[in-house]
């Protein structure tokens, strides 16, 4: 079954940097996040975060609200649309102005809503290029072996180790 144009049998063309890796698996790739509608951590994983700076609790908290912040912040300042809304309601996926990544000196947040209110957050090395490709691939993973797998329970903690694996897979391929 195909979401947002790709299968889980294609594979997008790697895009991280060449010759900015030391071969470790993830090195270009942080971590990942997938957040619920609710703000709720589904998964989160790590490949190389070298400074771990806050509990786990705190950290997806923050990361919860930073993206809420800014698609709120973005939908505010489009300038296209009429219908602009409160500053910090919430919208329904789809609803204002896309948001998908920004870039510091030090990292890249990469960020996808599926239409059922999954959000995948991507953390990455700066110079990786744009990742919507990779954050559609990684989603049809997670309906291939999550969604699909009649023994997970919607909305719960993420516990398939055969997802892990294929998006483990998947990871070195953006190296």
């Amino acid at each position: 079954m195909q979401f947002f144009g790709a299968s889980a049998e294609s594979n997008p063309s790697p895009l991280a940097p060449a010759g900015t890796g030391t071969g470790l698996l993830g090195n270009n790739t942080f971590m990942i996040y997938f957040f619920n509608r609710n703000g709720e951590c589904l998964l989160y994983r790590e490949w190389h975060r070298p400074l771990k700076t806050l509990e786990s609790h705190q950290d997806h908290k923050l990361m919860f609200g930073l993206l809420f912040s800014l698609k709120s912040f973005t939908t505010k300042l489009d300038p296209i649309s009429a219908e602009k809304g409160s500053l910090g309601v919430p919208l329904l996926p789809g609803q204002g102005c896309s948001f998908h990544c920004f870039c510091t000196n030090t990292y890249k947040l990469s960020f996808m809503e599926s239409p059922s209110g999954i959000k995948i957050i991507l953390v990455t090395h700066p110079k990786c290029g744009d990742l919507r490709e990779s954050l559609r691939y990684i989603y049809n993973i997670y309906v291939d072996y999550v969604m699909k797998n009649p023994l997970y329970a919607p909305g719960t903690a993420i516990k398939c180790e055969l997802f892990n694996t294929k998006l483990d897979q998947y990871i070195r391929t953006i190296v």
